[in-house]
């Protein structure tokens, strides 16, 4: 297994979360425990909170009303004392904003559309996308951070790193697909119809924040998580040329670059 690059020092180290409701809201407070102090965190969500998010999602009821990024923006910044931004309209990279661009974007939307956005506007490089998505009781993280064509000659086999991913619709492309069934219209009513798991989300949210810690503490190993709540199952899927070249299509030997290491490859960890 080959560990996926981080480069602290070359980052500006902001985090950017778009969708605030179901994991979204539970991945911003697990940001705030789990991130060093020179992380910058934002929130990114349009929508407000209203009464049936109160059931299953990280509000309370002096919420009400708020736009959901504000209302936790302005909880966990008191409560973390650590600030916060937040974004009240869709995301968009075109969006004239106060914020840089962020090297994590974390995205925890339920719908293909808000994905596609991100897949076209959420750059590669040194950035990565980490995606969230979940059925009733079984969900799915992905982490790239690389189209095709830039994933040649990424796995350093005489430092064990690779220094990109494949991004997460080019290892789940349906997740860019608009689902066909008549579904709720948001996950809180699908949880009162008992049409999805009431923890599906606090787990995304887990898988979410073990995959933002392990990446910046330079031990990331996987490229995918599958969960079932319901079989007790955790499927992760390693960080091994063998793997992305069949996820790609291409040969092995395409992704693979045998040159001396980078002295500056994990700087962070000497």
């Amino acid at each position: 297994m080959y560990v996926a690059e981080y480069h602290t020092k070359r980052m500006n180290n902001q985090v950017l979360v778009v969708g605030c409701g179901g994991t979204g809201g539970y991945v911003a407070e697990g940001l705030c425990r789990i991130l060093p102090e020179d992380f910058t965190i934002v929130l990114q969500d349009m929508d407000r909170v209203e009464e049936r998010n109160l059931l299953r999602q990280n509000f309370f009821a002096s919420d009400l009303g708020k736009f959901k990024s504000q209302a936790l923006a302005e909880r966990l910044s008191t409560n973390y004392r650590r600030a916060i931004g937040y974004k009240v309209f869709p995301f968009g990279l075109h969006h004239a904003t106060m914020y840089s661009v962020p090297t994590i974007f974390i995205g925890c939307v339920d719908n293909a559309a808000a994905r596609r956005k991100i897949s076209q506007e959420a750059p590669g490089g040194l950035s990565y996308w980490i995606d969230a998505g979940n059925g009733h009781h079984s969900g799915q993280v992905l982490i790239g951070n690389a189209a095709e064509y830039t994933l040649k000659g990424m796995f350093y086999p005489k430092s064990g790193i690779t220094k990109a991913l494949p991004l997460p619709h080019l290892q789940l492309p349906s997740i860019l697909d608009p689902v066909i069934e008549t579904l709720p219209e948001d996950c809180a009513t699908a949880v009162l119809r008992e049409e999805q798991s009431p923890v599906i989300n606090q787990m995304m949210a887990t898988l979410v924040l073990q995959a933002v810690h392990a990446l910046i503490s330079h031990k990331l190993t996987w490229m995918a998580t599958y969960v079932d709540l319901e079989a007790g199952t955790l499927a992760t899927v390693h960080t091994e040329p063998k793997t992305v070249a069949r996820i790609l299509g291409v040969r092995v030997d395409t992704l693979i670059n045998n040159s001396p290491p980078d002295p500056d490859d994990l700087d962070d960890e000497g």
